[in-house]
């Protein structure tokens, strides 16, 4: 195998999709892999559709993902010099031709064509005008450069995925290779910018494979050696059709807004079409140790939103403590939280203990962002939902003997607190949930939350007390029923 250059090659007329994501990584893995290079090409020959804007969310999305380039972004854009070598070259060796005829002509052939049943393609109407005919001396005329393709035999594309492909080339239409402007087009700039920058293996999604045996014709009418193609199969939504935004198709910026980690994103990618044994949870240096075509699959692979979320959930439990609380703060902070000032409070210590507490009930950060939210705030408003179910019997006097107990446990740690509800339930004869569950609502205003020995060594004896006798008097305040 000839030394391994892969490239990403996105189009920014718009945010970065999954499907592309999926395409960036396999190209990524593919080259960490083998120890080889992965090259950035922004292609923005659409000129009218391209934006600055599109090219910044493609890199911060791959910048989010950890998809680090070795070369580029190069831009099709500044590379117009040697297109017009190209196309020069194809016109000067017979294999390209000026066609003139103009965008109504076209529409018209290609209407009559559907008509008939026929495959609309261009049917050669300039491919051999006689030189008297052809208007070079009126070079101001309107015409666009056209691929000379082969029309007799048949073009195999050798495929790592999906072995050999037959195409008939009678089924190959003239592509236009530079528009009546002079500017490429996408076939003609992928050729040229693979040759150039030394692409040994074009990995890309099989929506592209139609492409193949047209470029593969201007490989070789231009002397160049084709690379290796893979084509990975298409992703598809759980009901097996195009992947729709409402299943998944989004920006991947949007999954970082969604609470989802850089690396169970990568993970689950990775797994959408390539596979090893029954394992599901990678890490990122699994996935480049263990990464090849080989085990590339030829079946669409179906996008699961509900697995995602698993997969995130697995890898939440497998981070560092201290990293997944500054990505809380962060999501905290847009709600104007920030840790608590007291002193001695918000150590590294106190946000672990947060993190080892809620993570095993949250699937993303902001679910974990909601858990912890109790413990930033100073006073807790009461979900009278919350109310409803953690506020039954006689809570009040259940609170105030929760908080004589707490009075006395000394260190206020999970083994004294756990002895104190011990000694209380015995005491009272009353189950844990009796007691729990109105002091769980009085110390966050949930129903919800890590457990009760955990809330109240992570809120501490002072904060956990204070709650208590505010939800006392918010118990006081409400209309008897």
């Amino acid at each position: 195998m000839p030394p391994v250059r892969v490239r990403f090659a996105p189009s920014p007329t718009g945010f970065l999709h999954v499907g592309g994501v999926r395409t960036a990584l396999f190209c990524w893995l593919f080259a960490r892999h083998h120890k080889g290079q992965f090259i950035l090409r922004i292609e923005d020959t659409d000129r009218a559709r391209s934006t600055p804007e599109a090219v910044e969310l493609i890199l911060e999305g791959m910048r989010w993902l950890g998809l680090d380039w070795d070369e580029g972004p190069f831009y099709q854009t500044e590379r117009d010099d040697l297109y017009k070598e190209g196309v020069d070259k194809l016109l000067a060796d017979g294999n390209a031709y000026p066609c003139y005829c103009t965008a109504e002509e076209l529409t018209e052939k290609r209407e009559a064509a559907m008509r008939e049943k026929r495959v609309p393609r261009y049917d050669g109407t300039c491919r051999d005008l006689p030189p008297a005919k052809t208007p070079i001396d009126a070079p101001d005329r309107p015409h666009t450069v056209r691929f000379r393709a082969p029309q007799t035999g048949t073009t195999v594309v050798s495929d790592l995925v999906r072995g050999n492909i037959p195409f008939e080339n009678s089924q190959l239409d003239d592509l236009i290779i530079a528009r009546s402007d002079g500017t490429p087009t996408y076939n003609l700039c992928v050729v040229i910018d693979d040759h150039h920058m030394g692409i040994s293996h074009v990995i890309r999604g099989d929506d592209h494979l139609n492409n193949t045996p047209r470029q593969a014709a201007l490989y070789a009418a231009l002397g160049y050696e084709l690379p290796l193609f893979a084509h990975l199969p298409m992703i598809h939504g759980p009901d097996k059709r195009k992947l729709s935004k409402r299943d998944g198709a989004a920006s991947v910026t949007d999954y970082r807004g969604k609470g989802l980690l850089p690396e169970a994103v990568v993970n689950y990618l990775a797994r959408l079409g390539w596979s090893h044994g029954d394992q599901e949870v990678f890490s990122v240096a699994e996935l480049i140790e263990l990464f090849d075509l080989d085990a590339v699959g030829k079946s669409a692979a179906i996008f699961d939103i509900d697995k995602l979320g698993w997969l995130n959930g697995q890898h939440m439990k497998m981070a560092d403590p201290l990293r997944i609380m500054k990505l809380v703060e962060e999501f905290l902070s847009e709600r104007g939280l920030t840790a608590p000032s007291d002193t001695g409070i918000a150590t590294d210590e106190w946000r672990t203990k947060i993190a080892v507490a809620s993570v095993e009930r949250c699937r993303n950060l902001l679910e974990l962002t909601d858990m912890a939210e109790p413990f930033y705030r100073d006073t807790v408003t009461i979900d009278p939902q919350a109310a409803k179910k953690g506020f039954k019997g006689d809570p009040a006097t259940v609170l105030t003997k929760v908080a004589t107990m707490l009075e006395g446990v000394e260190p206020f740690d999970q083994p004294h607190l756990e002895a104190g509800f011990q000694q209380l339930m015995t005491e009272l004869e009353l189950g844990l949930g009796k007691l729990a569950q109105p002091t769980r609502t009085a110390l966050t205003g949930r129903t919800v939350s890590p457990g009760i020995y955990e809330v109240l060594e992570i809120l501490g004896k002072e904060r956990s007390l204070a709650r208590i006798t505010a939800a006392q008097e918010w118990l006081k305040s409400q209309p008897e029923t």
